[in-house]
Formats: C-alpha cells, sequence, structure tokens
C-alpha cells in the first residue's frame, strides 16, 4: 500500500518545469469539475510545449479552435448538450491562449483571440440548458456587460444570489467554474460581469482598473437588488484573486450584501509586484527619485525581454505609463486603511503556498471584525493560489459557509 511519503510526491509532482505553466494547467484542470475542462484533451495539448511561450500560447489557441469547431459540428447535428459542453471548453482554453499573449513578442494575436474566447462563451450561452440574461450594468461611468444566471426551476421566486468579482486576469468562464456552477446547484441566482480593466472593457474599450471599486460594486448592487427575482436581503459577493482587495474596499463602504467571500484575502496588492523589484530600486521609488528608478528598471528590462513583456500586460489594466508610475498606482490598491470598516460577514479563503499574496489573508481577518478565516493544505490537495485543484472542496466550504448566512 502507497505510503504517506508518496501521496506527497503525487501532490508536488508538476505538470510543467515552468512554474507559470503549471499553474495555469493546474487551474484549467480544476475546471474540469464544472465541465469547463476536460482532463485528458488538456495534458495531451500541452504535452510537448515544455518551456516554449510561443508554443505555448499555440498549443491553447489551436485547443481552443479544435474544440470549438468539435461543438459547431454537434451543434449543427442537432446535439445541442454536446455544442454546449464543448463551447464552454473552448472558452476556457482561449482564456489561456488571451493571458499567453503577454510572453509572446507582440500583442498583435491578443484582440483576436480574447474574440474567439469571448464568442466561444457567448456561444455556450445560447446552447445551455440554463436560463441566462444578458444584462447592461451602468456601473462607474460606464456600461458594464452581465450574464445573469436564474437558479433552475426558480419561476419568479425571489431567490439569494451569488454577484461574482474577478480578479486582475480572470475569464468569465473561470467564475463559472470558481462559483456560478456551485450557486446554481444550491438554488441560487448568480451574476458574472466584466469590470473596468477587465477582459472586454479593458481588451476592447480601454477602460482601466479603478481602486475604489464601491463606485463599481454599488451601482450592479442597485440594478441586482431591483430585480423582482432577487431577494435583496440575501445578497451575496465572491471575489477571487485580486478581488479579494476590490471586494473588502467595496464592503467597507457598501454594507447591503448579507455574506461576502474572497478567495483569497489580499490587502496589499503591490505586494506581488513590489517582491519582484530589488530593493535598492523600491528605496529610490520611496525617495520619490522616479527618474531613476525608471532609468534602472529600462536598464533591467533591456536584459531580460521576457520580464519587460509580462510587466507590460500586467501593467497595462492600472492605466498609466512608465514604471514609477505603474508601481505608485498599483499602490493605490490598498485596504489597510479601510478593511476594518467592514460590517458584511467575510469568509477568507488561506490556502497553504499561496504563492502571490502569502500571509495576506490573515492579516485580513485580522482586520475585519469578525472575520472567518479558512484553511487549505497541501495533505488536501488544496494549496496554492486558489487552490485550483480543490475547487470542489472550496466549493463546499465556501456554500455550507453562504446557505447558514443566507437560509431563511
Amino acid at each position: 500500500m502507497p505510503g504517506h511519503g508518496t501521496h506527497r510526491s503525487i501532490l508536488s509532482g508538476r505538470f510543467s518545469h515552468d512554474a507559470d505553466f503549471d499553474y495555469e494547467i493546474r487551474t484549467v484542470l480544476g475546471g474540469a469539475f464544472s465541465g469547463a475542462a476536460d482532463v485528458g484533451e488538456v495534458l495531451a495539448a500541452v504535452a510537448d510545449v515544455g518551456t516554449d511561450h510561443r508554443a505555448w500560447f499555440h498549443a491553447w489557441d489551436a485547443l481552443g479552435d479544435r474544440v470549438a469547431a468539435l461543438g459547431e459540428s454537434s451543434a449543427a447535428a442537432g446535439h445541442r448538450v454536446s455544442g454546449a459542453s464543448a463551447a464552454l471548453r473552448a472558452s476556457a482554453y482561449f482564456a489561456v491562449a488571451v493571458n499567453a499573449v503577454s510572453a509572446l513578442d507582440d500583442d498583435a494575436p491578443l484582440l483576436p483571440t480574447f474574440r474567439k474566447h469571448r464568442a466561444a462563451w457567448d456561444r455556450w450561452v445560447d446552447l445551455v440548458d440554463l436560463e441566462v440574461e444578458r444584462v447592461d450594468l451602468p456601473s462607474a461611468g460606464a456600461t458594464l456587460p452581465g450574464w445573469f444566471f436564474r437558479a433552475p426551476g426558480s419561476s419568479d421566486e425571489a431567490r439569494p444570489t451569488l454577484v461574482a468579482v474577478n480578479g486582475s486576469d480572470g475569464s468569465t468562464t473561470a467564475l463559472w467554474s470558481a462559483c456560478v456552477s456551485g450557486a446554481l446547484r444550491r438554488g441560487y441566482h448568480a451574476l458574472v460581469f466584466d469590470g473596468p480593466g477587465q477582459q472586454s472593457m479593458l481588451f476592447e474599450h480601454g477602460v482601466p482598473f479603478r481602486p475604489d471599486f464601491e463606485a463599481v460594486l454599488t451601482p450592479v448592487l442597485d440594478a441586482v437588488v431591483a430585480r423582482p427575482d432577487v431577494d435583496a436581503e440575501r445578497v451575496a459577493v465572491y471575489g477571487i484573486s485580486q478581488a479579494g482587495y476590490w471586494v473588502t474596499r467595496a464592503l467597507a463602504f457598501e454594507h447591503r450584501p448579507a455574506a461576502a467571500v474572497v478567495d483569497p484575502g489580499v490587502v496589499t496588492v503591490a505586494t506581488s509586484w513590489e517582491r519582484e523589484v530589488p530593493k535598492s530600486l523600491l528605496k529610490l521609488l520611496d525617495k520619490g527619485d522616479d527618474h531613476a528608478f525608471d532609468r534602472d528598471m529600462g536598464l533591467g528590462m533591456r536584459l531580460s525581454k521576457g520580464t519587460a513583456r509580462t510587466w507590460r500586460f500586467r501593467a497595462r489594466p492600472y492605466g498609466v505609463d512608465g514604471y514609477a508610475a505603474t508601481l505608485r498606482e498599483v499602490r493605490r490598491y490598498d485596504a489597510s486603511d479601510v478593511a476594518g470598516q467592514v460590517t458584511t460577514p467575510l469568509l477568507v479563503t488561506s490556502p497553504e503556498d499561496e504563492q502571490f499574496w502569502p500571509g495576506q489573508s490573515e492579516r485580513l481577518a485580522e482586520l475585519v471584525p469578525g472575520a472567518t478565516l479558512v484553511a487549505f493544505s497541501d495533505d488536501e490537495g488544496a494549496s496554492g493560489h486558489c487552490q485550483p485543484l480543490a475547487r470542489a472542496l472550496t466549493e463546499q466550504r465556501m456554500f455550507d459557509w453562504l446557505d447558514e448566512r443566507l437560509a431563511r
């Protein structure tokens, strides 16, 4: 019988020698639980990629094309369920290809790849056996595209509703896997949308992030609670990845939600940036010597074109130019001074080996009065940012907690 050591070695195994590729594969495989991936086709597609970034992009783009075509063939033959299944998987694979553009020599494929992703998502919305309503949400001076999912069998009954907020580069498909699928199975309605700096708002309209997310969430909630099929007293909010900051920030000013989940907790967004910057350069920034900071960062970026491309991709949603200006903007995304104002019951996930914001879930739980901290461990197969290979376990703990707070 295998011993504990064998168990650990399996869990600590890697799907790729590239840490970023490995994490992305884990995240996609986690979507298999909600139908957004098929394990075999994913592993086959990336088997020969190695660590080549162009091959990585083409693997996911080609997989998306192939699976989308399978779906269209099924749908054309009257096999609606099969067509919907393939469209959802294709949308997930194209979403990886969108982010993979960040490591290419140019970003010319970005918009066409994103449009393939969104076309596959929209095709799934049209084919899937669910009630999905496309909605336009006036928010923060812009109109945000959204999708309102009605719980199966709900008729006109007012139901509890989950509003899902995405992270910095997540797709709508990722939110389906993270929370919407589980919400619908439990009788909740659910809303997903592209916020400022996210997906279509960035790629097609050039609208950047904003740190004051209450200016986004409050009008979104206005639209949600005005619906006759929503129980206004049982609205919850879920935020994944960087939305751990956005949701926390908004809830410091917006107190209507009955409960909220941040997965994981994020207090200070800039820490994930600054750990990659030499301390000597950060001292220049702290002294206000932006010229020297930009000069030295520029020198370093010329020595590492891959790092330069990644920085450009990550900086784009913040809407400013220059290394110092970007990092100063990112530093504005800090909930330290307002987290204590949150009155909404808050669940904070805390995975072992959190690689982007280590320790911030614990910090957030200390700052928010009465927050509930839920740990996830490697022994459970639930380590890493957003527990990519343990979404069933995450869903169970999250919705059991929400059910108890939204029960009538």
